[in-house]
C-alpha cells in the first residue's frame, strides 16, 4: 500500500508552520519528497547488506531481513526485454530507464538455442580466463555476460556467445536472438499536485491531475518520510533547531528499532 502523498505534505506543514518556523511550497515539497523517498530506498539495500552479515540464524534478524526483503520486492520488475545492437552489446541503462539494481540476465539464440538460458555475470579482467579454459568457456546453453559504462551509457552489457540477427536461407525472413532482464528499479518521483485558486493564489490540492503520484515507499515508512522532508526543509529555511528536532527523533527510531 503506498503513502498519501498529500497526508505526508499536510502532516509537513503542521509541523513546519507549529511555531511559525517556514512555509514550505508545493515546488519545493515535491523536490525535498523525491530526495526522502530515494535516501529511505537506498537505506534499505544497505541495511540489509549489514543484517545478511550477521553469523547465525537469530530470529529478530531473520524478521529484519524479511522486512527489508519485502518492501525491496514491491520493486522488482521480471522479464522486461532488451535491444541488442550489432555488437553484441545490450544498453541496459537505455532500454530500462528505471533501473536501480539488475538482477538477472537471459538469453535465447535463435541458433542451436533451447529457450532462455540464465547468464552468469564475469568481470571483463576475467573473461580471457574463460574463453582459454575448455571446461569455463561460454556456450549457447551456458553464456555469460560482462558489464561496464560509458561516459553517455551508465549501464551497458556484452553478452558471450554473440547475440544478433540472422537472415532464414529460404524465406528471407530475419530473427533475432533475445535478451530479458529481472531487475530492481528506481520508486517513481512523488509529485504533490496543485490548482492555483483566489486572490490570494493558494495552491489547492488536485489529485485529479495527471501527473499526481504518491509515494510508492511501504505504507509503514510514513513517519520516517516526514522526519526526513522536516529535516530537508529546516536546512532550506535555515532554521537549525527544527533540524535538530528532527534529527533527535530520528536516532530516537534508531535507537527502538535495535532494541
Amino acid at each position: 500500500m503506498a503513502v498519501s502523498v498529500d497526508k505526508v505534505y499536510q502532516k509537513v506543514l503542521a509541523l513546519a508552520n507549529k511555531e511559525q518556523r517556514g512555509y514550505i511550497t508545493p515546488q519545493e515539497f515535491n523536490l525535498f519528497a523525491d530526495h526522502a523517498q530515494m535516501d529511505i530506498f537506498e537505506q534499505y539495500f544497505y541495511d540489509l547488506e549489514q543484517r545478511q552479515r550477521v553469523p547465525g540464524h537469530n530470529l529478530d534478524y531473520a524478521d529484519i531481513i524479511t522486512n527489508l526483503e519485502e518492501k525491496i520486492n514491491m520493486f522488482e520488475v521480471h522479464d522486461s526485454p532488451g535491444g541488442i545492437q550489432s555488437d553484441s552489446q545490450v544498453h541496459v541503462s537505455t532500454d530500462l530507464a528505471d533501473i536501480y539494481r539488475l538482477g538477472s540476465v537471459q538469453v535465447s539464440y535463435i541458433k542451436g538455442g533451447t529457450g532462455f538460458k540464465i547468464a552468469s555475470e564475469v568481470q571483463i579482467s576475467d573473461l580471457k580466463k574463460y574463453e582459454e579454459s575448455p571446461l569455463a568457456i561460454w556456450t549457447k546453453s551456458r553464456p555469460i555476460y560482462s558489464k561496464f559504462s560509458t561516459s553517455l551509457k551508465p549501464m551497458v552489457i556484452k553478452i558471450y556467445p554473440s547475440v544478433g540477427s540472422y537472415t532464414h536461407p529460404v524465406s528471407g525472413n530475419i530473427t533475432t536472438d533475445s535478451v530479458k532482464f529481472s531487475y530492481i528499479r528506481k520508486p517513481k518521483s512523488p509529485n504533490w499536485t496543485y490548482l492555483i485558486s483566489g486572490t490570494n493564489a493558494s495552491a489547492l490540492y488536485n489529485p485529479s491531475d495527471s501527473n499526481h503520484k504518491d509515494f510508492e515507499l511501504h505504507s509503514s515508512e510514513e513517519p520516517n518520510l516526514v522526519l526526513k522532508i522536516l529535516q530537508l526543509a529546516g536546512i532550506s529555511i535555515k532554521d537549525l533547531q527544527l533540524t535538530g528536532v528532527v534529527s533527535q527523533q530520528e536516532m530516537r527510531g534508531i535507537q527502538l528499532e535495535k532494541q
